[in-house]
């Protein structure tokens, strides 16, 4: 038997993906590496204007007819069916869901990101409803054209407070805050991979990468803390998740389903 090169077995051309929260910052790494392997690649996400924006961009460097926008409230079930329903249409299949759309502890709403005592019920069921339902709607409507594919594989984006408990003191004297229902969805994404894992197997490969925090020029005070608590002695940039994105998406994790790829500088291994 010959074995296949690294270099073809991360080649992703002809194969077809869907991305939600692709404009945001970390979905601009996942699109890229896409892009970069080959693949064509659906951009959805809630903000049209910086949908249409990133869709543009991405067309312009990797050429026409590579990169598509569709604008979806991942809070509404029969939008999210349906924008997952055209994707794929337009796609005329699908290999590769990748959702990494989520409330962040950035995110501007009543009662997220508050204090403990001040975080409300309202505020937590959005907050599922985008990072851990979606999730699943998005994969009962993609499931069988990817087991039809030959080539499924999906990938939840978790994050390290679905792993361990906030650190809150690197919050100190900041106006940044760590709600409850982030580190519970991204828990619950953890374990929701792991079920995918299993039920979809073998046609489908479900997996989960865990990033630390990424340097989105944070108060100096909380990066220096994040920084000093992790081993690698910084905090994340974009760029540091394409390796991962590129492993888990393509054929060089043929064999891995079920997995949670931590990158998170080892913040985790203390």
């Amino acid at each position: 038997m010959t074995m296949r090169s690294i270099s073809e077995l991360a080649q992703l051309k002809g194969r077809r993906a869907i991305v939600t929260g692709g404009a945001g910052h970390i979905g601009l790494a996942i699109d890229e590496t896409l892009l970069e392997l080959g693949a064509t690649v659906v951009i959805l996400d809630v903000d049209a204007q910086a949908c249409e924006q990133r869709t543009a961009e991405l067309s312009e460097r990797y050429g026409q007819q590579r990169a598509f926008s569709a604008v979806c409230d991942l809070a509404d079930e029969t939008a999210t069916r349906a924008s997952i329903k055209d994707a794929i249409e337009r796609l005329g299949g699908l290999d590769i869901l990748i959702h990494g759309a989520a409330y962040v502890g950035t995110t501007q709403i009543p009662g997220w990101a508050v204090p403990f005592e001040d975080q409300t019920v309202q505020a937590w069921d959005a907050a599922l409803r985008v990072n851990l339902t979606s999730a699943f709607v998005m994969v009962q409507a993609a499931r069988q054209p990817l087991l039809d594919s030959g080539h499924g594989s999906i990938i939840l984006f978790s994050s390290i407070y679905g792993v361990a408990g906030p650190d809150l003191r690197l919050y100190e004297g900041t106006s940044m805050g760590n709600p409850a229902a982030y580190g519970a969805s991204k828990a619950g994404l953890l374990q929701l991979t792991r079920y995918l894992a299993t039920t979809l197997a073998p046609g489908v490969r479900v997996n989960a990468i865990t990033p630390g925090g990424v340097w989105r020029r944070q108060p100096e005070s909380f990066h220096d803390r994040y920084a000093a608590r992790t081993p690698m002695a910084r905090m994340a940039t974009e760029e540091d998740l394409k390796g991962a994105v590129a492993y888990l998406a393509s054929d060089l994790s043929l064999y891995v389903t079920g997995h949670n790829l931590v990158v998170d500088g080892g913040w985790t291994a203390w």
